[in-house]
């Protein structure tokens, strides 16, 4: 029984090859048509950016944009799910203290810049965000617990900002006439700029909550007499 079975599986596996094979061979002798760089750059005017890069995550592709910052948000929903955070690191002594003054101003500064650039160069809302992400991550090394992030309220609403303002200039652009993200001429840079500009907070907040690794506002662990004490690694 098992020899039949492992004969029938090598048949359908090798007629499986076979289509792939013929796929490919069919595909190689069709006649070259428009590449998707050419076709992205014909209509690059009418995106509203004239950086390709962001004209396709923000206005050619929009959806996977959308969907993509769904699953940020999901997966740190994921971490929340599995319990408190744990506790904060030492505080740093005071080279390292100084430095950070100095680094994270400097780190969300670069954000701000990242984030503005994108729509001509090189930028965008995921490296704004990321260096956001950055700036908290080296605030929780430096020893603060909440690395720079609001209070839990203000917390949740921040991570759901990127994928919320997203759909509802989706929506909005529906219930005017247009197509769901299909951004009229005239509007589309700065349709583009509120979403990209919502993104970047949403994915600093979301990664930087992600590194600290548990519900927001439980910083604290307990010991048997029910006061609170700050572990430290």
């Amino acid at each position: 029984m098992k020899r039949d079975l492992a004969l029938l599986l090598g048949i359908l596996l090798a007629l499986l090859a076979a289509l792939l094979l013929w796929a490919l061979h069919a595909t190689l002798a069709l006649e070259p048509g428009p590449r998707l760089a050419e076709l992205a750059s014909a209509r690059l005017e009418q995106t509203g950016v004239s950086n390709p890069v962001t004209a396709v995550l923000l206005n050619y592709r929009a959806y996977d944009t959308l969907l993509e910052l769904a699953v940020l948000l999901a997966a740190l929903l994921g971490i929340w799910s599995l319990g408190p955070a744990p506790a904060g690191y030492q505080r740093s002594g005071p080279a390292l203290a100084a430095l950070v003054d100095w680094i994270v101003p400097l780190a969300i500064l670069a954000g701000g810049y990242m984030l503005w650039v994108g729509g001509h160069a090189p930028g965008g809302a995921f490296q704004a965000g990321a260096l956001l992400g950055a700036a908290g991550v080296i605030l929780r090394l430096s020893g603060e617990p909440s690395a720079g992030l609001p209070g839990e309220p203000a917390q949740r609403w921040l991570v759901v900002l990127g994928a919320g303002v997203f759909a509802l200039v989706g929506g909005g652009l529906l219930a005017s006439g247009f197509g769901f993200l299909t951004y009229p001429p005239g509007q589309a840079k700065w349709l583009i700029l509120l979403i990209e500009s919502a993104a970047t907070v949403a994915i600093g907040v979301t990664l930087t909550a992600a590194y600290v690794g548990g519900r927001p506002g439980s910083g604290t662990a307990h010991n048997g007499t029910g006061q609170s004490r700050t572990v430290q690694r």
